[in-house]
């Protein structure tokens, strides 16, 4: 077999595509059992090299360009992505999601007509709850949003739904959303989760903290808060202004993305110091941290009552 660089040329190859650059059934074959091939669903696949380079969203988002170009080959009317599948083409963050493709339609098609991989949920879409992302069918953002919170645990779509809201999702199409469904399943749950969602939450983290500290049932802190120093501005994820008691979730992504280690910690220490002579006091919270909520709880509350203190002395 000669030289297969060009594979690497676009992000999915339909088996047909290959076929014309020469490759046989058997070909194909061999090259996904070596590892050089990835077959992202049937009659669909991508170089490994490729491959690598995404990310678990990444991958998720790929098999639904898959699962559609398969479709689309092979003459299928379009269907729309739902749920977790028009999640990962709007880009919201999703906590532990499933690998399933989701489509919504009015039909009632028998399920054998479709792969394993794929759920079919049957309801009816007006017009302005469907639209076009990237060429594909999908259910728009406040949909999708709230489709999610039916069928996510509380705090799942709590994750989904706050970040639908900082991308622009309409708070008010969603209720409107919610209420349409009143008899439906989980729109309990969808009713919760968008009394409590925030739309200044920049990541799971965030709210899932937010959260946490919603249980303890004390007043909430603001979020984003912009507060200044000899260094300059600075914006805080959580803080209580009145003590001067700040809350920070330290994420991996927070320090990880896009500069050196070592240089993003120098210049957050730096900031908190210039911050501390303004009488400001920090709570660094981690992600392990989260799954802890009692001892986090108590570390919260010890730290504003030592804010309390300092101002009361």
């Amino acid at each position: 077999m000669t030289s297969l660089d060009w594979l690497d040329r676009q992000d999915l190859w339909l088996t047909c595509e290959l076929a014309r650059q020469g490759l046989t059934t058997a070909n194909i074959d061999a090259l996904v059992r070596r590892g050089q091939l990835v077959r992202v669903r049937r009659g669909c696949y991508q170089c490994i090299k490729e491959w690598n380079k995404l990310s678990p969203a990444g991958k998720g988002l790929l098999r639904v360009y898959a699962h559609r170009a398969v479709g689309a080959y092979l003459g299928n009317e379009s269907p729309v992505y739902s749920h977790t599948s028009a999640a990962r083409l709007h880009g919201t963050f999703l906590l532990n999601p499933d690998s399933l493709i989701h489509i919504t339609q009015s039909s009632s098609v028998s399920p054998t007509s479709h792969a394993r991989d794929v759920r079919k949920h049957q309801g009816w879409l007006s017009a302005s709850e469907v639209t076009l992302k990237s060429g594909v069918l999908v259910t728009t953002l406040e949909r999708t949003a709230v489709d999610c919170s039916r069928i996510f645990q509380y705090r799942r779509a709590l994750v989904t739904t706050e970040h639908a809201l900082r991308l622009g999702a309409d708070r008010t199409q969603m209720r409107h959303i919610v209420e349409a469904l009143a008899n439906h399943k989980g729109v309990g749950n969808a009713r919760r989760v968008l009394a409590n969602a925030s739309q200044l939450s920049e990541s799971p983290g965030e709210t899932l903290c937010l959260d946490i500290l919603r249980s303890l049932r004390i007043p909430l802190p603001d979020q984003q808060v912009c507060v200044s120093s000899r260094l300059g501005d600075y914006r805080l994820d959580f803080a209580w202004r009145e003590l001067k008691a700040a809350l920070e979730f330290d994420g991996r992504v927070k320090y990880f993305a896009y500069e050196p280690t070592d240089r993003v910690l120098f210049e957050e220490r730096r900031r908190e110091k210039a911050l501390a002579e303004e009488g400001w006091t920090f709570l660094r919270i981690e992600w392990a941290d989260l799954f802890k909520e009692a001892d986090l709880r108590e570390r919260v509350m010890v730290h504003l009552r030592r804010a309390e203190a300092r101002l009361a002395a």
